[in-house]
C-alpha cells in the first residue's frame, strides 16, 4: 500500500498545489449494468437497514443461496416494466450495452462533453466504446452490437477544468496482476492533489490529469493487512475501504472487475446513486444510476438509493450489501497527515455544525453532505432524491419564495426548464396565471455546463425567443432556480422588455450563490459569481428588473426537508458550501 507520508519535496508539493498538475474535474453521470442469465429475478432486493444484508435473487440451480431479504413496497416501484426477453432460445445474450445507452442518454443533462461505454464478456475481457459528443452521436447501434458481455458501466462528462479530449473520457480501464478493471466516477476529490502526489511518488505514471484516474490508481494498490490478497486473490472490498480510508468525499463511482460490479457512494453521500431492477425472462437484471430518472428509459423498477458510505456488489450469485463505510470528524487519514506535514499550508477549513445543514437535529458522527444544488438545477425533475421526487421540492421552493417575497403581478412564468416547478408553486400560492413567455430550443445544451463563458454566452442567444403575445402589457414576475454567472438573465429581461411586458420581476428559487464547489459542480472561481460582484441592488440595475429577491437559506433547507423520507436519519445532512462557504470536510485552499 502507498504509505501516507510522501517523499517528495516541500517545493514540489506546492507545485502540485498551485496548478502545474492540476485535476481535471469532471461532474457526470454513471450507469451501469449486470445481468445473471438463469437467474430467479424474483422480488427481492437490497436491505436499506442499519447493518449491510445478503440479497440475492434465487441463483441457478447448483450455486449455493447466500439470502434474502423483504420484498420491495409498491410506493417505491416506478411502473409496471415490460419484461425483457432474450432474444434467441436457450442463448444467454443480453443486450447490456444497448440498455447503458439507453440509461446514459437519461442522464445527458448531467454531462455533454463525451460519453463512454465497458463492457465484460464471460472471458473477463473488456470492450469498450468511448468518444466526445452526446450519446447519440457516439453510440451507434452498430457499433453497441459489437460489445459483447453481460456487464457493463457507462459515464456521460463535462469537465469544470483541465483536459477535454477523449484521454479524459471515461470509464476508465487499467489492466491488472487480477484482470481488467473499469471506473466510473461522478463527483470530486477534494484531496485528489495529495493522493495524486502519493501515486507519482511511487513511479506510477498517470495516462491523464484526471482525479478519477487518481481512484484507478489507488484501487490497483493491494489490500492493506489483515487482507490475505496473497492467499486468496484480489480483496476489492478490502481496496474499495482502504480508499474510502483516505477519500472522504465526492464520489460515487461504478466500478467493474472481470466478474463483478461495485455500486460505492462516498460516506458523505456528497452526489447521488441508485439502485434497479429489470425483470427479464432470462436471468436478473440489476441496474446501476446516478438518477432514479434513468429507469423509466429501461423499463426498470426503482429499488432504492445507495446509503453514504454503502458499498454494495453485483455478481452472479446476486447483490449484496457489504457494508457502510462511516465518516469520520476531522476528514482523511490522509488529509491530517498531510497538513502535519505542511506546516506552511494554507489553513483548512475545518468542518462546524451549520457546514451542512441538518435536518434532524444533532448526530453522533459528522452529518451526511448531499449537494443541496442538485434539487436546485443539476438533477432531472422526475428523478427521485432523499425518497422525494425533485420536481415536488423545487415546487415547495415555489411556495416558499411567494411566502418570503411576495409581489403584485399578472403572470407568473419561469426560464425554462428546471425553474418550472417552482414557478408553478409560486403562481399557485399567489393565485394567479402560470404562463410560458419564453420558448426554448430544445436543441441547444444547458448553458450552465458549457466549459467556457464564450460558449455559455452565444448558447443564451441561441436558446430562448419570446412569446409576445403572452407578454405584453404583462406584470410579469419571472423565475429561474439559480444566477450563477449572470450570463443569462440580463438578456431575457431585455427580450421581454421588447415583447411588451410592463414591468419585471425577478424571484430566484434558491440563495445567491458566493463560494466554489470543489465536490462537482461547476462553480470554480470566486470571482465569476455575480452575487460576490454585486449587491442586491446592483444586481437589479445590471438586469434591468422591477424587483429582485432570492429564496433564503432557511427556506431551501425547510423546502427540502418538507416530506425526506430516508432510511436512516444519519443521511439527512446536506451540503451548502456554495452558498455558506461552510465545507463539510478540510480542505487544502
Amino acid at each position: 500500500p502507498i504509505p501516507l507520508k510522501t517523499m517528495m519535496s516541500e517545493r514540489e508539493m506546492d507545485a502540485l498545489g498551485e496548478g502545474e498538475l492540476s485535476t481535471c474535474q469532471h461532474k457526470c453521470g454513471v450507469f451501469a449494468v449486470f445481468f445473471a442469465p438463469g437467474a430467479d429475478d424474483g422480488s427481492e432486493t437490497v436491505s436499506a437497514g442499519d447493518e449491510p444484508s445478503i440479497v440475492t435473487p434465487t441463483p441457478p440451480q447448483g450455486t449455493p443461496p447466500r439470502g434474502g431479504c423483504a420484498s420491495l413496497p409498491d410506493s417505491r416501484k416506478i411502473a409496471s416494466p415490460q419484461v425483457f426477453t432474450e432474444p434467441e432460445e436457450n442463448s444467454t445474450k443480453f443486450p447490456v450495452a444497448g440498455i447503458i445507452a439507453m440509461g446514459l442518454q437519461q442522464l445527458q443533462h448531467r454531462g455533454q462533453e463525451s460519453c463512454g461505454i465497458v463492457t465484460s464478456d464471460d472471458e473477463g475481457e473488456f470492450h469498450s466504446l468511448k468518444g466526445m459528443g452526446l450519446v447519440a452521436s457516439v453510440c451507434k447501434a452498430t457499433e453497441l452490437d459489437k460489445m459483447e458481455g453481460n456487464m457493463g458501466i457507462g459515464h456521460v462528462r463535462y469537465s469544470t477544468a483541465g483536459g477535454k479530449g477523449e484521454l479524459e473520457c471515461q470509464p476508465f480501464v487499467a489492466h491488472t496482476l487480477h484482470g481488467q478493471i473499469a471506473l466510473a466516477h461522478n463527483g470530486e476529490l477534494v484531496n485528489a492533489t495529495e493522493l495524486m502526489a502519493l501515486i507519482l511518488q511511487h513511479g506510477v505514471g498517470m495516462s491523464s490529469m484526471s482525479d478519477s484516474e487518481v481512484i484507478m490508481q489507488m484501487l490497483c494498490a493491494p489490500a492493506p493487512p489483515p487482507s490475505a490478497e496473497h492467499m486468496h486473490g484480489p480483496d476489492w472490498q478490502a481496496r474499495i475501504r482502504a480508499f474510502m480510508g483516505r477519500a472522504a468525499t465526492s464520489y460515487s463511482l461504478a466500478f467493474m472487475t472481470s466478474d463483478s460490479l461495485y455500486a460505492i457512494r462516498d460516506p458523505y453521500g456528497n452526489r447521488p446513486l441508485c439502485l434497479g431492477r429489470i425483470p427479464t425472462s432470462g436471468g436478473a437484471c440489476w441496474v446501476v444510476s446516478s438518477e432514479s430518472c434513468a429507469f423509466s428509459a429501461i423499463n426498470a423498477e426503482f429499488i432504492r438509493e445507495v446509503r453514504p458510505g454503502e458499498i454494495v456488489r453485483i455478481d452472479k450469485h446476486g447483490i449484496q450489501s457489504l457494508e457502510i463505510v462511516p465518516r469520520v470528524e476531522t476528514g482523511t487519514v490522509a488529509s491530517r497527515a498531510f497538513s502535519a506535514n505542511r506546516p506552511h499550508a494554507k489553513k483548512a477549513m475545518s468542518p462546524t455544525k451549520s457546514s451542512s445543514s441538518s435536518l434532524r437535529g444533532s448526530l453522533t458522527e459528522p452529518p451526511a453532505a448531499f449537494c443541496i444544488f442538485e434539487y436546485v438545477y443539476f438533477a432531472r425533475q422526475d428523478s427521485y432524491l432523499g425518497g422525494r421526487m425533485v420536481h415536488s421540492v423545487r415546487r415547495v421552493c415555489g411556495r416558499r419564495l411567494f411566502e418570503e417575497s411576495p409581489v403584485e403581478c399578472d403572470i407568473v412564468s419561469t426560464v425554462p426548464e428546471s425553474a418550472t416547478p417552482a414557478a408553478v408553486g409560486y403562481a399557485a400560492a399567489a393565485g394567479v396565471p402560470f404562463e410560458q413567455v419564453l420558448n426554448k430550443n430544445r436543441y441547444v445544451g444547458r448553458s450552465f455546463i458549457e466549459p467556457t463563458t464564450f460558449l455559455r454566452q452565444s448558447a443564451v442567444a441561441r436558446k430562448f425567443s419570446p412569446l409576445v403575445e403572452n407578454i405584453a402589457g404583462k406584470r410579469i414576475v419571472l423565475i429561474d432556480d439559480s444566477i450563477v454567472r449572470g450570463n443569462t438573465m440580463g438578456s431575457i429581461v431585455k427580450l421581454l422588455r421588447k415583447a411588451g411586458a410592463t414591468e419585471v420581476h425577478v424571484r430566484i428559487a434558491s440563495p445567491p450563490l458566493k463560494f466554489p464547489c470543489y465536490m462537482g459542480i461547476n462553480i470554480p472561481d470566486k470571482d465569476e459569481l455575480i452575487a460576490n460582484r454585486m449587491t442586491m441592488e446592483e444586481m437589479k440595475a445590471h438586469f434591468g428588473v422591477d424587483s429582485l429577491a432570492y429564496l433564503s437559506q432557511e427556506g431551501l433547507v425547510a423546502s427540502v426537508g418538507e416530506g425526506l423520507k430516508l432510511d436512516d436519519e444519519k443521511d439527512s445532512g446536506l451540503c451548502s458550501a456554495c452558498l455558506t462557504g461552510e465545507y463539510p470536510v478540510p480542505l487544502e485552499w
